[in-house]
């Protein structure tokens, strides 16, 4: 459990720019004006319903996953109980790698502890092989890293600056 931070202009676009916008300017209103508050509790539900969609379509292996965002501090907070240590992971980063996300809160749990990944963020210029070279001394194992970010990434080919990955442990 713990705090992640994410780059929170990258990764994907499940809100509408107009409701982040307007999510913004419910917050600046939402003290004095009870339907901003109401406008603000609605965006902030939905957005939450959003990526909690999104970590459904990995097809990774979670009980009772609830996730819930806070759209004034693009704090996404995150329940339930994963399969292991590798799939909590996963959604952790789902739900941090999603424009408007700058950090996960980790309230879940795991049924089958295994030893922690560490996290990575792309920066321009960075490719899978050379994210291997600094963290394995072997570009060739950039499979490993491939693998350990399925199937949120489809291609090796396909990652970008502000992407935050799983490197496992050898």
């Amino acid at each position: 459990m713990g705090l992640f931070d994410f780059v929170k202009e990258a990764g994907e676009k499940l809100f509408r720019s107009q409701d982040a916008e307007a999510a913004s300017t419910a917050v600046d209103r939402a003290p004095d004006d009870e339907a901003a508050a109401a406008r603000l509790s609605e965006l902030n539900r939905s957005a939450g319903d959003a990526i909690e969609a999104y970590v459904n379509t990995q097809g990774l292996p979670v009980t009772g996953l609830t996730v819930t965002f806070d759209g004034a501090s693009g704090t996404a907070t995150v329940f339930g109980v994963a399969g292991d240590q590798a799939s909590k992971e996963k959604i952790l980063l789902c739900c941090g790698n999603v424009t408007g996300v700058s950090r996960v809160n980790d309230m879940m749990s795991v049924d089958q502890s295994e030893p922690e990944a560490m996290f990575y963020t792309v920066v321009a210029g960075d490719n899978l092989s050379r994210i291997a070279k600094l963290h394995y001394e072997n570009a060739n194992k950039y499979m490993l890293i491939f693998e350990a970010n399925r199937p949120m990434l489809g291609n090796p080919d396909k990652i970008y600056p502000g992407q935050v990955l799983r490197i496992p442990p050898l």
